[in-house]
């Protein structure tokens, strides 16, 4: 078996008047990431760890932010296209680990539906989708809450 290893990074600022969603969730809060698409920092860092495992380039590559067909696009229709790739070079993923950094919201009350959607995405369980998160103890950008970060690991098989 050929198993290949992608690792993915994120970040988006915070901002008044957009809406948060992390993880293909709607999250209420009173600040929203700012980006070209729906600026999900962790699907964006998903898809860069399932592209990196393929030497696929990166999600600016293939959805550039300068093209207006990926305006406001959904977060979720990126991570499909992406995986859609990986299954077109023959892998299938075989676990997810991710974690998040943001002071606020707290997301444990979302991190189920998160996996589900992820999950339901790539045909996996969710037992095979990990997410965590992580505050930066009041340091830096996300510490004051300015902007959110997301890492993302992803193991694929060669099928």
């Amino acid at each position: 078996m050929s198993f290949r290893i992608g690792q993915g990074i994120d970040f988006h600022q915070l901002v008044a008047g957009r809406d948060l969603w992390i993880g293909g969730v709607k999250i209420p809060h009173e600040k929203g990431a700012l980006g070209h698409s729906d600026a999900d920092v962790l699907l964006h860092a998903i898809c860069d760890a399932l592209l990196g495992a393929l030497a696929l380039g990166d999600i600016g590559t293939h959805f550039p932010d300068t093209s207006a067909d990926f305006k406001d696009i959904d977060s979720k229709i990126l991570l499909e296209r992406s995986y859609q790739l990986v299954q077109q070079k023959g892998y299938r993923v075989i676990n997810i680990d991710a974690t998040l950094l943001l002071e606020r919201p707290k997301i444990k009350p979302y991190v189920t539906a998160m996996r589900e959607v992820i999950a339901a995405i790539m045909g996996i369980g969710t037992e095979d989708v990990s997410i965590k998160a992580t505050t930066m103890e009041t340091m830096g950008f996300v510490g004051r809450q300015e902007g959110l970060s997301a890492h993302a690991v992803a193991l694929l098989e060669k099928l």
